[in-house]
């Protein structure tokens, strides 16, 4: 991997994080979407899926704070939302194009971490598609009301799950050396 490419990207990063104004973002949103023009769709299809429900929380949140000072939240709201959508529209059209193990790989350490959330990923992911298609084998079309009940239990399952991998994953990590 070429560290060009590397200095490229942590300079365009940084240079979004840098952008104080929302219509310096609005400048920069058609360059992104004119250089993934093939990917356009389906990289906003993402990155809508990505940050709908943080974006819609955090906004909810200063809507209902900026409603008890008296304060109009427009601006602000553009702005975050704004920047939020550029910066996740960057790193997937960068990484569309880039090889994210390669991208890491100079670094033993961010490897590491690397494979260990790609495994997790990969392991919620699966136990996720096999949760799905055991509610779909089950139950019954007119029966799905109990969905809310499945969908409980299959949040506790993942809670948990997440506890168990993060102590577990602790501890080998702390075996190897990683945390001296």
């Amino acid at each position: 991997m070429n560290n060009l490419l590397r200095i490229l990207f942590v300079f365009t990063l940084f240079l979004l994080l840098w952008i104080k104004h929302s219509i310096f973002l609005l400048y920069v949103l058609p360059i992104l979407w004119l250089l993934s023009y093939r990917q356009f769709v389906k990289l906003n299809i993402r990155v809508i899926k990505s940050i709908f429900f943080f974006n819609f929380s955090v906004s909810l949140g200063f809507i209902v704070a900026s409603l008890i000072k008296g304060v109009s939240p427009i601006e602000f709201l553009v702005y975050i939302n704004l920047k939020v959508y550029v910066l996740t529209y960057f790193v997937f059209f960068f990484f569309s194009k880039v090889n994210i193990v390669q991208f890491f790989s100079f670094s033993k350490d961010l490897s590491y971490l690397l494979m260990i959330s790609l495994s997790q990923i990969i392991s919620y992911k699966k136990s996720f598609e096999d949760f799905r298609l055991a509610y779909k084998a089950r139950v019954i079309r007119k029966f799905r009301q109990r969905q809310r009940g499945f969908i409980a239990l299959m949040f506790e399952f993942f809670m948990k799950k997440a506890l168990d991998d993060s102590k577990e994953r602790t501890m080998a990590m702390r075996a190897r050396g990683f945390f001296d």
